[in-house]
């Protein structure tokens, strides 16, 4: 199993109540996780796209943070988790030139993910008059195979569908090396993961909940990406799956610091604006918010494998549960509300722990087709 973080631009209301200046720092902080998570042998960093998400996410321009981390990194793959390829949202000749770009700045380090949008609040601000959801997935599904043949013939011989339209030009510039990034997709439901299996599509799972609810989701994944038929150039067979970490030096610390995280707001958030999302028993509607987490609520949660927390040697245990159920790569939601200090002595720790003792391939070759 391998490791990776994904930042999304967090600006809980408490922070901007103390800081006037709480998005910049929040922002800059985030290039700081990333580059941490570089040195301490981290092999993704997955960014987020989102528009709209008042404290949840205010990292909307992705491809601009990735490209300034394409600079200031040496061995991660960066990841857009995700780029929104619904035309009016980006137009797809436009994401497929991103995309092309910084695979070149980053030397082949870049990863493909795709998805959606996070929902209704977001989505449908781009689509006026459209009130389902649903109307995303026939669009994403006319645009997806389109972004290979865009990279990988010459002259792109253009495209006519429903919901966008190109006559022939050449796309450039083309990816660095042979074939093309790998290719993954966001997906928030059981269902969602055996499309991206169908398609050849590596997973995203921004969605997951505890160990044991994900392995028959990735099992099945796995069952059905023997018979796909790849949108993309090759299969991209690797399933990531999600969690909050927080590591320190003793148990107790490590309690303390999520307690004093507020979890619970973040939490409630995601819900917020995640309205596609299977939505738990117990969840309550915005406003109103989960209860603030005590200890004894962060002890239930890592011994329900609902988060990951505690010493180096603990965490090591948790991450193997992940690993045993199949998941191929675990990335922490980062940051949580935790202070800066706490995000970058969770890196070190786990970079210095448990990263050695799991991670399949510490040399990070890419995911894609280079022949190596």
């Amino acid at each position: 199993m391998e490791f990776g973080i994904f930042v999304q631009g967090y600006v809980p209301a408490s922070r901007q109540r103390t800081d006037p200046e709480a998005e910049h720092h929040a922002l800059l902080e985030e290039t700081e996780y990333v580059i941490e998570a570089d040195r301490s042998g981290f092999k993704y960093a997955w960014a987020s796209e989102h528009h709209f998400l008042d404290e949840y996410s205010h990292l909307s321009a992705n491809d601009v943070f990735l490209g300034y981390l394409a600079h200031a990194t040496e061995r991660i793959h960066l990841g857009s988790g995700i780029f929104n390829p619904l035309p009016q949202v980006n137009h797809p000749v436009k994401v497929a030139e991103k995309a092309a770009m910084l695979d070149h700045l980053s030397g082949g380090r870049f990863e493909f993910g795709t998805g959606r949008g996070a929902g209704s609040h977001e989505i449908l601000g781009f689509l006026p008059g459209v009130t389902d959801m649903d109307r995303t997935k026939e669009i994403w599904e006319e645009t997806i195979a389109e972004f290979p043949r865009m990279w990988l013939q010459d002259e792109y011989p253009g495209f006519h569908g429903e919901h966008w339209s190109l006559p022939p030009r050449k796309i450039l510039p083309k990816p660095y090396g042979p074939a093309h990034p790998a290719m993954w997709y966001a997906a928030g439901s059981p269902s969602s993961y055996a499309m991206a299996a169908r398609k050849g599509l590596g997973v995203l799972g921004f969605s997951v909940q505890k160990v044991s609810d994900m392995e028959w989701v990735v099992d099945s994944y796995k069952n059905a990406i023997k018979d796909a038929k790849p949108v993309g150039a090759f299969v991209n067979d690797n399933v990531m799956v999600t969690s909050t970490a927080i590591c320190a030096e003793t148990h107790e610390e490590a309690v303390a610091t999520a307690v004093g995280g507020g979890l619970h707001y973040l939490q409630s958030l995601l819900f917020r604006y995640h309205d596609t999302f299977p939505r738990p028993e117990g969840i309550p509607r915005w406003p109103e918010l989960l209860p603030e987490y005590t200890a004894e609520i962060i002890e239930l949660l890592i011994a329900e494998e609902l988060m990951i927390c505690g010493d180096p040697d603990e965490v090591f245990r948790q991450c193997k549960r992940w690993e045993q159920a199949g998941a191929d790569q675990l990335a922490f939601g980062l940051p949580t509300g935790v202070p800066r200090e706490g995000v970058l002595r969770t890196l070190r720790l786990i970079g210095e722990h448990v990263i050695p003792e799991i991670d399949v391939d510490p040399v990070h070759r890419t995911t894609r087709l280079r022949g190596a």
